[in-house]
């Protein structure tokens, strides 16, 4: 049939719209270089502090497994979405266009070419490639969905509470065929669900109270026995034997700890007293852990060395929101990346500590150790 002059005309115009589309989703690199007034310590603030950015849970995945692109939220387009950012060159890309992003539940799968995240009551799995969200599952109607989300380390299944009328359920979804499952039911309101990165078992919350362990088809549910006090921030170790956690004891008097629970043999023992840590992270072997303190005369980013129990400041994070302070190791333990509202809006910050904790190289496969100084 003949072109019309009409179909010729938006036939050209459609290519032009598609790669400003394109266009509009980058953004340039927003990154400064100074020096840390504690430490003289160079950092990178990686985002404008004028537009407010933030990273997911401390127990997702965030950056990928050579550790050169870093997932992260912002509502800098006017909405909250999420965001990829080239570690290497510092732009960064638009992937969501959400309704109702849960930022919190930002996660990069194992194959590092896909996300998840939920909007709004709908979980999703994105291909990065070419931005396709795709539903994998909904929250139950009558039922609201309980803070907290994850991905198996193998990635092939999601993690995610309800709760109505005061109890709560834990669901498990395939992320290939949908097929989904009811894990346990608890009679108080569950969050944080967290596979364990070797067995089938997965850990849950009873908020700041107490720690759950169950297997992934639902036998031998129960509360661990973790030292009295309040229950912070916790991590699988990396060979899923035990949890490391943060213990905020009734004492105010008392440091904060960090504690090492196995639940096969029943044990919790402590592994350093803190400089008052609020936040826990650690490197890929549980040798170096980095924390952020709450200490308002030295509100630090810090790393503790587990063999020596020795702590060394970073740089200052003079966060006012210590809840998403959230300090993580890159994958090769070169780097450590937070949050921090300092300079204005909650920004993204870089720092490089390779020269305390000993670097992944890609090649190796072995895991690393701290590294000694003399004077140790």
């Amino acid at each position: 049939m003949p072109l019309t002059r009409r179909a010729f005309v938006a036939a050209a115009v459609t290519p032009v719209l598609a790669r400003a589309s394109e266009q509009s989703r980058l953004f340039p690199a927003e990154w400064r270089r100074f020096a840390d007034p504690a430490t003289e310590w160079e950092v990178f603030r990686l985002t404008d502090p004028q537009v407010a950015c933030h990273l997911p849970a401390y127990y997702a995945r965030m950056l990928n497994r050579r550790g050169a692109s870093l997932l992260f939220w912002s509502d800098r387009t006017g909405t909250p979405q999420a965001f990829l950012m080239n570690l290497r060159t510092g732009d960064f890309e638009q992937l969501t266009e959400a309704a109702h992003l849960d930022g919190s539940t930002l996660t990069l799968l194992p194959d590092d070419r896909t996300a998840c995240y939920f909007d709004g009551d709908a979980l999703f799995r994105l291909a990065l490639a070419n931005r396709r969200p795709r539903e994998i599952a909904r929250v139950s109607p009558g039922w609201q969905r309980c803070p907290g989300f994850s991905v198996s380390r193998d990635g092939a299944s999601a993690l995610f509470g309800e709760s109505r009328d005061g109890a709560s359920r834990l669901r498990q979804v395939s992320l290939a065929n949908r097929k989904d499952s009811i894990v346990t039911q608890a009679p108080f309101p569950l969050s944080d669900p967290v596979a364990n990165p070797r067995r089938a078992q997965i850990l849950y919350r009873q908020g700041e109270e107490a720690f759950w362990l169950v297997n992934s088809d639902g036998a031998q549910n129960r509360r661990l026995r973790t030292a009295p006090g309040r229950l912070g921030p916790v991590l699988w170790s990396p060979d899923g034997r035990s949890l490391v956690y943060l213990l905020f004891p009734e004492d105010k008097a008392r440091l904060h700890e960090i504690r090492e629970h196995t639940p096969d043999e029943n044990l919790d023992k402590l592994v350093a007293a803190t400089s008052q840590f609020v936040q826990l992270g650690m490197n890929s072997d549980g040798s170096v852990f980095v924390g952020a303190s709450r200490n308002l005369n030295s509100p630090h980013i810090l790393i503790l060395l587990r063999l020596t129990r020795r702590e060394l400041t970073v740089c200052e994070h003079k966060s006012t929101d210590l809840a998403h302070v959230t300090p993580v190791f890159s994958p090769d333990n070169r780097q450590i990346f937070f949050e921090s509202d300092k300079h204005g809006k909650p920004a993204l910050y870089r720092v490089r500590v390779e020269k305390f904790v000993e670097p992944v190289e890609e090649e190796e496969e072995e895991t690393p150790r701290p590294k000694r100084r003399a004077s140790e």
